[in-house]
């Protein structure tokens, strides 16, 4: 905390008070500090309740939407192969995981000017349009008849897509820390939901559908999930708000202004510009980096699981239809895992310990997957697997954006995180050509859960040991020095300032 002397003319510090792992929730600055005259005002509980209440309500639903008919769209090519796509496009394994790496190619390219140009389009503008296009995309893929063409329109799939991957970053303009784990899960569980939906949507057409018009059960299934989106969109465009300062409607005054108070508390500014040099410094932080490890090796088995699970359970012996009922309890599993680890993150707010027990039942199965050939023992692995792996991208972006912040500094990051992961997350779906075993696929997502546990667990103690040194800088001249700029010019370099663990 610090406080101006006005007989010495000098900014005086004493510490903040911070405990391992818990971070302040409502850190301070110079300019957070009330002047003379002005008291802190009290926050009604039944307007806070009633505020969050309402913020579930009208952002959750929408922007869990959008993720829903995101992931629809990533993970509909695991489906269509075991439809009939192979066989009708006469495509190799290496034609398909070409297919299913083009997509990452393109989210990677966008990703960093689809996260940081929010504000600058408004989200409903931006995640409307993106659905609208890779809607018509999906559509499109109908007409193909040979590989160069799937790959076109994959790529083409993967850009506009690249452009709702903001989400987690839109997700914090309306949420506090110790809330946004729990949304954040919420928001990763649609991966996971949508994951079964598309498997008992290819189940309903590969049983119901296949052969009629002349078409194979693949062909359907594009159809019906590239006209979804597009018609979603209508309803984002037209309901979804673009920031706390430009709610135009549900919400009276009172609640307007404790929601741009919230929002101010998580450090967001309300002007969107973005700071160029503060795109590339975070490049330089250490602990960015121990971030990004973890990350990528979630990206890797996350992405190698989803494009690749029909197939993998097809491979434990079950048939084609079957396969693609299977995948619905294997989702299932990793949506209670995103619900069940995050909601402990948020009351714990224990974040690295949590992440790094999350991670260790996917190193077992993992190991299952590669030394035990039971049918039954597989399939338990990779419901394993599920409950580990999925809640990895919400406990690592959600503690993320607690450690970083600052508009350009914080939406970097996020952005980073689907920029980097990406390039693992293509090597996942290369590993995977070995059917129907995948032990070369599986022994590389081994590796990279091992990865991500030893990460994580350094990360937490690099983040404490920042944490201390600021402690023990709080009383130095430098830091008084930095108090006179504030958090969204600093980010998490500011004195006051500390990290989760």
């Amino acid at each position: 905390m610090a406080t101006y002397n006005a007989s010495t003319d000098k900014i005086m510090a004493e510490p903040t008070e911070y405990r391992e792992n818990i971070l302040l929730q409502s850190t301070t600055s110079i300019d957070d500090i009330p002047k003379d005259g002005e008291v802190e005002e009290e926050v009604d509980p039944k307007l806070a309740r009633r505020v969050k209440w309402k913020l579930d309500i009208f952002i959750l639903p929408l922007l869990s939407s959008v993720y829903f008919f995101a992931t629809m769209g990533r993970s509909d090519l695991g489906n269509a192969k075991v439809a009939g796509l192979m066989d009708e496009l006469q495509l190799s394994p290496g034609d398909f995981s070409n297919a299913a790496t083009v997509l990452l190619v393109a989210t990677i390219v966008f990703q960093l000017p689809g996260t940081l140009l929010i504000k600058k389009i408004h989200p409903n503008r931006q995640f409307s349009g993106a659905m609208l296009v890779w809607g018509f995309l999906t559509v499109m893929t109908v007409l193909i008849s040979n590989s160069g063409q799937l790959l076109l329109l994959r790529f083409l799939i993967g850009a506009a897509e690249a452009f709702v991957q903001g989400g987690v970053f839109y997700l914090s303009f309306w949420y506090q820390y110790s809330e946004f784990a729990t949304r954040g899960a919420i928001l990763a569980s649609m991966s996971t939901i949508a994951g079964a939906f598309n498997g008992l949507i290819a189940y309903a057409i590969d049983t119901g559908l296949d052969g009629v018009n002349g078409w194979r059960a693949w062909r359907w299934i594009f159809l019906i999930e590239g006209v979804a989106p597009m018609v979603f969109s209508l309803v984002v465009f037209f309901f979804m708000p673009s920031s706390p300062q430009h709610l135009k409607y549900g919400f009276t005054e009172a609640e307007k202004q404790h929601i741009i108070q919230r929002s101010s508390k998580s450090h967001n500014a309300e002007e969107g510009s973005v700071q160029f040099k503060q795109i590339w410094a975070v490049l330089l932080d250490g602990h960015f980096w121990l971030f990004i490890l973890t990350s990528c090796g979630g990206s890797f088995c996350q992405s190698s699981l989803s494009n690749f699970l029909p197939d993998i359970i097809q491979g434990f012996g079950y048939t084609s239809v079957n396969a693609q009922l299977f995948t619905i309890i294997v989702y299932v599993c990793g949506c209670v895992g995103i619900l069940f680890f995050s909601r402990i993150a948020d009351k714990t707010n224990a974040r690295g310990i949590v992440q790094a027990v999350s991670l260790v039942p996917a190193v077992i199965g993992y190991a299952v997957l590669i030394w035990v050939k039971n049918q039954q023992v597989r399939f338990a692995a990779t419901c394993f697997i599920a409950f580990s792996i999925y809640p990895s991208t919400v406990l690592q972006m959600s503690w993320a954006a607690m450690s970083f912040i600052g508009y350009t500094r914080r939406g970097s990051v996020l952005a980073f995180f689907n920029v980097f992961p990406h390039l693992f997350a293509i090597s996942g779906n290369q590993a995977y050509q070995d059917p129907p075993y995948y032990s070369v696929g599986n022994s590389a997502a081994l590796g990279m859960s091992i990865m991500m546990l030893v990460s994580t667990i350094a990360l937490r103690f690099y983040l404490a040991y920042l944490n201390k040194r600021k402690a023990a800088n709080q009383y130095t001249e430098k830091a008084n020095e930095l108090r006179k700029k504030s958090m969204q010019e600093l980010g998490d370099y500011h004195p006051d300032f500390f990290y989760t663990l």
